[in-house]
């Protein structure tokens, strides 16, 4: 029986976690969580968010560690079931958000607001709002490739891995994102569509 999990590998802790093993899954979740936090966090903008998506995340990765393929890096994996849930949390945002819309006015104090508090408004706050909105702006798939590459400082290879698109598609998409997002932070762009 294996005591030292940390010098295992991925596959080996994997092996472990599927056959129940609680302390291989608290080890992969060690190694793996604060990337995941990290890349979720980015793609959302809300820390709260991004901590309940970080643990659905991984309770979605160890409930489908079957379909797990040892040969690939563990890192990637998981990243992609991360953006899957960015995905469908976006979605469920933009739900609420019709149907916190269509309420009467007079129920509207019961639907909870977008808009930061005034104290978080302070100036420095506000340039970072601005480039988060700009980000936000673009579409999806410039968006995600910019926070993975950019931001969260993947390489193309695993960017490729993670989008399931090619280490081509992942250059592109990062140089209309990069240009995309200057011309919008530069005010020279209303609609980031195309």
């Amino acid at each position: 029986m294996i005591s030292d999990l940390t010098q295992c590998s991925d596959q080996d802790l994997a092996a472990l976690a599927l056959a129940r093993r609680d302390d291989a899954c608290r080890e992969l979740l060690r190694r793996y969580k604060a990337g995941v936090y990290r890349l979720i966090v980015k793609q959302v903008g809300d820390a709260d968010e991004a901590m309940d998506l970080t643990q659905e995340t991984f309770v979605a990765g160890f409930s489908a560690l079957h379909r797990y393929d040892g040969d690939r890096p563990f890192r990637t994996w998981i990243a992609r079931i991360a953006l899957n849930k960015c995905r469908d949390w976006a979605r469920r945002r933009r739900v609420r958000a019709f149907f916190s819309r269509a309420l009467p006015l007079e129920s509207a104090h019961n639907v909870a607001s977008d808009i930061p508090s005034p104290d978080a408004e302070v100036a420095d706050k506000r340039e970072l709002a601005r480039v988060r909105g700009a980000i936000d702006r673009l579409p999806q798939n410039l968006r995600e490739v910019l926070l993975l590459r950019g931001v969260d400082e993947v390489s193309q290879a695993e960017a490729a891995v993670i989008l399931r698109v090619s280490e081509k598609t992942v250059e592109t998409r990062l140089y209309r994102a990069r240009t995309r997002l200057r011309e919008l932070l530069a005010g020279t762009l209303t609609s980031a569509r195309g």
